[in-house]
């Protein structure tokens, strides 16, 4: 058994202020499978014998929907801020957010589970998970205003993935398979430095 480590919708196009927005903020994601985005996801089997259970299978999955709207909002930074700090780390997210959907998404289809693509997150309600109003303000702010919203939104939505592990790891015979007990402690380590850096970010932004 690995040491864990302790620490810790519905259509976006009618929330954002435009659909070219909600459109550019997708278009790193364009060589992602997007086909299945449709399908309800049937009921999660494990096999007799298998080395995961039914909780690493639906962290998984419910993980690929929190990195897709995380990487949504890396992406309206690009639109709507000139902070060169928070663009550094809003590209940091999205560019390592990506390559980890993909991970996720081969580890399901891997062990014959069902995959979500990056639409799952629309209309889903998961901790740290912005509302559709949150997302619908985050697309319309500009400058410091957007700054303060992204980081404070990225914050609670890193927070959020940090308590999906200790989730999992609270559940009886969870997170022990080993690509995803290597995969959810480096989500905490990763996300958990993330948070430290957006605080100072925050710290930093001019008084409201």
């Amino acid at each position: 058994m690995m040491p864990r480590r302790s620490i810790l919708a519905f259509g976006v196009i009618t929330l954002l202020a435009s659909a070219s927005s909600l459109a550019s903020a997708q278009s790193g994601m364009a060589g992602m499978d997007h086909s299945m985005h449709k399908m309800a996801a049937p009921e999660i089997v494990i096999p007799p014998g298998a080395n995961y259970t039914k909780a690493d299978v639906e962290f998984m999955q419910h993980m690929i929907a929190h990195h897709a709207q995380a990487i949504v909002m890396a992406k309206l930074a690009e639109q709507n801020s000139t902070n060169q700090q928070l663009l550094k780390l809003s590209r940091k997210i999205d560019q390592s957010q990506i390559p980890e959907i993909e991970i996720m998404q081969d580890w399901l289809r891997r062990h014959n589970q069902f995959a979500p693509d990056t639409s799952s997150w629309h209309g889903m309600v998961m901790d740290g998970m912005l509302t559709d109003a949150e997302i619908k303000a985050l697309g319309e702010a500009k400058g410091t205003a957007f700054d303060r919203l992204f980081l404070e939104g990225m914050i609670k939505h890193h927070a959020g993935a940090i308590r999906m592990v200790d989730d999992l790891f609270a559940t009886p015979g969870a997170g022990q398979e080993i690509d995803t007990n290597v995969f959810a402690n480096e989500v905490v380590t990763a996300q958990t430095s993330e948070i430290g850096i957006m605080r100072r970010l925050l710290a930093q932004l001019p008084p409201q």
